[in-house]
């Protein structure tokens, strides 16, 4: 069992960045691919980034692509979103998951969900 807590969610103005973090608990978090999605209200979860159990490899969605950055620390049984250039369509709940398919873009391929984070962009 793997259990997930994001953070770093907040307000933030047009153009500026925010990074949010994902915690795992156990010993487990470096079996696991890792994902981020997000879900505005009334719209469905989206995928945003997915980084390898090594970390040695990244996907991005082309919305985010060259803003966003994930990366993970397993030692630290951590992920991490960096986003920059932040804009309105980058508000929503972003949520941390986890997988043990290798290269997964669809939620329904993830096992284990944080809570999520919000992330609100102002102009």
């Amino acid at each position: 069992q793997v259990q997930l807590v994001e953070s770093g969610g907040g307000w933030v103005q047009a153009g500026g960045s925010l990074r949010l973090s994902c915690a795992a608990s156990g010993r487990t978090f470096s079996s696991y691919s890792m994902g981020w999605f997000r879900q505005a209200p009334g719209k469905e979860r989206e995928f945003v980034a997915l980084i390898s159990r090594s970390g040695m490899s990244t996907y991005y969605a082309d919305s985010v692509k060259g803003r966003f950055t994930i990366s993970r620390d397993n030692a630290k049984n951590t992920v991490y979103l960096q986003m920059n250039s932040l804009n309105l369509d980058d508000t929503a709940n972003y949520y941390c998951a986890a997988t043990t398919n290798v290269a997964a873009t669809k939620p329904t391929l993830y096992d284990y969900w944080g809570q999520g984070t919000q992330v609100t962009v102002s102009s």
